[in-house]
């Protein structure tokens, strides 16, 4: 492989929204994320799965045969096209494969369309030992695509960053300059290997993530690309709530942000659900950790009387995609959701 950074040799991590080959995911198997619960996800996860297979493929890590049949199982009790399904024997620690997954940038004019970029994993700050497994799962896919993997050697997780597919990536300082992560970088130190390594070329920060976000902070429950030049991002309308000030804050800062040629954003404003709380903790509810696929845009939704008005407002947002809502109740609980489990392959 050349000794040239991924960006130096043209790749670029295209936006969500750009057209897959397959999206990633990790096998639910981990007790403690949803303790005494994770029966409980499978159909919402099998729903999540059906829907990715109506317009791409979808691939799973999980850790050798006994997994893939139980996994077989149950998505075949759901009618998912099993033709539509690859299993890869990947062993991991758990299923948030936006964060341990690979980062795929591609290059169409390489003889190298696609590569991988491995970044380092210590579960959101060293919180949930062990991540060993999950840390490799990059190397492992690329040696499965025999393609070439990168190593930055920093840590960095995929919900912290959203991308405009243009050369913009927004992120949040509350998770990457948060001293579990990388304390020996300065913020432009950080800046640079997202430049290096992401090829992007402009940072976008917002400060706060919402209350009861285990990753300090990610950028995937708060805001959102759905356009080159436009944002979702959520608020909170009720102003007794621990979201109200830190969400308008980030709005604030959204709507004095500007792109490479001087243009405002465009914001689109997504409600917060009520509070969902488990045994007295608040989880990270949140409409905005949305997964676009190609053919939908698939929504967390929470038992909420704010569900229909957050789906309607990302159907204006995504006029070619069907939007879909799926219970997501049992699986916030693992405080994460659809965008979190995924993580995209694109096309090239």
């Amino acid at each position: 492989m050349s000794d040239l950074k991924p960006a130096a040799a043209g790749y670029y991590f295209p936006a969500e929204f750009a057209l897959h080959t397959a999206t990633w995911l990790s096998w639910p198997h981990n007790p403690d994320t949803w303790p005494g619960k994770i029966d409980t996800i499978y159909p919402s996860y099998a729903q999540f799965i059906k829907i990715l297979t109506a317009g791409e493929y979808v691939h799973i890590n999980v850790a050798g045969e006994k997994m893939e049949r139980s996994a077989r199982e149950i998505l075949m009790q759901h009618d998912v096209p099993m033709d539509r399904v690859k299993f890869f024997h990947h062993p991991t620690n758990d299923a948030w494969c936006r964060d341990h997954g690979p980062a795929f940038l591609i290059n169409p004019d390489s003889r190298q369309p696609k590569v991988i970029v491995d970044w380092g994993h210590n579960a959101w700050g060293g919180k949930y030992p062990p991540f060993d497994l999950d840390d490799v799962i990059p190397t492992l896919i690329g040696a499965a695509y025999d393609i070439p993997v990168y190593h930055p050697g920093i840590i960095m997780e995929g919900g912290s960053v959203d991308f405009n597919g243009a050369g913009t990536l927004i992120t949040s300082t509350a998770c990457l300059l948060n001293p579990n992560r990388n304390p020996h970088l300065t913020k432009r130190e950080i800046e640079q290997y997202l430049i290096d390594y992401y090829g992007v070329e402009h940072i976008l920060w917002v400060d706060e993530g919402i209350i009861g976000d285990d990753t300090d902070g990610h950028i995937d429950d708060t805001v959102r690309f759905f356009k080159e030049d436009s944002v979702i991002t959520v608020i909170e309308h009720n102003k007794q709530d621990e979201n109200y000030s830190l969400l308008k804050h980030n709005l604030k800062q959204l709507q004095e942000m500007r792109l490479p040629d001087d243009r405002a954003l465009t914001i689109v404003e997504l409600p917060m659900p009520d509070p969902i709380y488990y045994n007295d903790q608040r989880l990270p509810a949140s409409y905005a950790n949305f997964y676009i696929s190609n053919l939908h845009v698939i929504v967390p939704t929470f038992r909420n009387k704010r569900d229909q008005e957050a789906l309607d407002i990302l159907k204006d947002c995504f006029p070619e995609r069907e939007v879909v809502g799926i219970d997501s109740t049992d699986i916030i609980w693992g405080l994460g959701s659809f965008h979190c489990l995924s993580q995209q392959e694109p096309a090239v």
